[in-house]
């Protein structure tokens, strides 16, 4: 399937994308607020905080078979896939609020879960279909922005209606938005062509390993996130650690670190297409080296802590959704099965810098930032391998 294969006018393009980043933002966040609301939904189900710990470690396994299910999206059709996807993620949150249990809460985990990660990679195949290579990036970028906003956004919502009417509060509205967006998307898309000629699923698998410009545009993203890992598994310990104030130092990390994602998307948005994906990735691999070193220069106060973590946090924002178009153009005729191993290759990244990082940290702060600037040096190594149209 070649770049802007499927008919649309622009007009139709600018509200699907509307929508899909609307969409997003819901996925994400009842993606994103397990972390800051784990002690509250543990309680609620009456278990301890490791019991929830395998909640997440069950959530992360559901992300390793993503690849697998996203398949359906080249096999019978983006619109096929987006919907399966929203399907899933309903009957995930709708489970919770009939059976309000442990066991409940983890298949709810799973299901949305799976939901998110076949309906992303679903979607920006879609896009990607439509939209030229040139201008993809901008696009997909805007898409990306669901992820900043639903911490911006979504999980200030979430602790408001938690607080309110408690832990099974969010799940009732998520259920509701997600029977809404599937009758809407049901409508709004278009039908899906005739696959029955597209390669099967292990042609698909085969062509991804066979292809060197493949596999080592996966081990960007891989190695990236593995370097951005190694710091974020730790910047919680470290403030408190630096400054013994936990609470009022996390709560401004994390607003911190919504308003660098949002900023890091947005530079996306403005200049990838520009500078061109392959310079746009080195660039950013390039600063978040910067960024990293410059943190135990300016954590000698809390506020100099914020401003590394922002650029920290702003810089690998810009690097990994300016890996997302790039990734769309490495193998077209596998597109979404390209884009949901990339996401596995993501997790793949994070489990290694969660490995990492507190062998690390045993020796302080500067081996944090010395991993995270290695895995971006390797990262820019494999960026060297990775031939594309600009």
């Amino acid at each position: 399937m070649t770049q802007a294969s499927l008919p649309g006018t622009r007009r139709e393009t600018i509200v699907q994308v509307a929508v899909f980043t609307a969409i997003r933002v819901i996925l994400n966040t009842l993606h994103r607020m397990v972390y800051p609301f784990l002690a509250v939904l543990a309680r609620g189900v009456g278990v301890d905080l490791i019991a929830m710990s395998y909640a997440l470690t069950a959530r992360s396994l559901a992300g390793a078979f993503g690849p697998f299910a996203a398949t359906v999206a080249d096999q019978r059709g983006r619109r096929f896939g987006m919907l399966l996807g929203i399907g899933l993620f309903t009957i995930g949150t709708s489970i919770v609020i009939f059976w309000p249990t442990f066991p409940a809460l983890i298949l709810s985990i799973i299901l949305s879960t799976l939901g998110k990660y076949i309906f992303d990679p679903s979607m920006q195949a879609h896009l990607s279909d439509r939209i030229p290579y040139a201008r993809r990036g901008r696009t997909i970028a805007i898409t990306e922005f669901g992820w900043s906003l639903a911490f911006i956004i979504g999980i200030p919502l979430v602790g408001f209606l938690i607080s309110r009417n408690g832990w099974m509060a969010p799940f009732p509205l998520m259920a509701l938005l997600g029977g809404l967006i599937f009758i809407g998307l049901f409508w709004m898309l278009p039908k899906d062509k005739d696959l029955a000629s597209e390669k099967g699923t292990t042609a698909r698998f085969t062509q991804i390993l066979a292809s060197i410009p493949v596999l080592m545009g996966l081990a960007v993203g891989l190695l990236a996130s593995a370097g951005n890992e190694v710091v974020n598994l730790i910047f919680g310990v470290w403030l408190e650690d630096s400054f013994g104030l936990q609470i009022a130092a996390l709560g401004a990390a994390s607003a911190v670190i919504g308003l660098s994602e949002l900023a890091g998307e947005g530079l996306v948005a403005a200049f990838v297409d520009r500078l061109g994906k392959p310079r746009a990735i080195g660039l950013g691999l390039a600063a978040n080296c910067l960024a990293a070193l410059f943190m135990p220069i300016l954590g000698g106060t809390e506020a100099g802590s914020l401003v590394a973590l922002f650029f920290f946090y702003l810089t690998f924002e810009f690097t990994l959704v300016s890996i997302i178009p790039l990734m769309t153009e490495l193998l077209p005729s596998a597109r979404a099965t390209l884009m949901a191993v990339n996401v596995a290759a993501l997790s793949l990244g994070r489990a290694l810098g969660d490995l990492l990082a507190p062998r690390l940290y045993s020796l302080g702060f500067w081996p944090v930032v010395l991993g995270a600037v290695g895995f971006n040096i390797l990262a820019l190594l494999a960026l060297r391998k990775v031939k594309t149209v600009n």
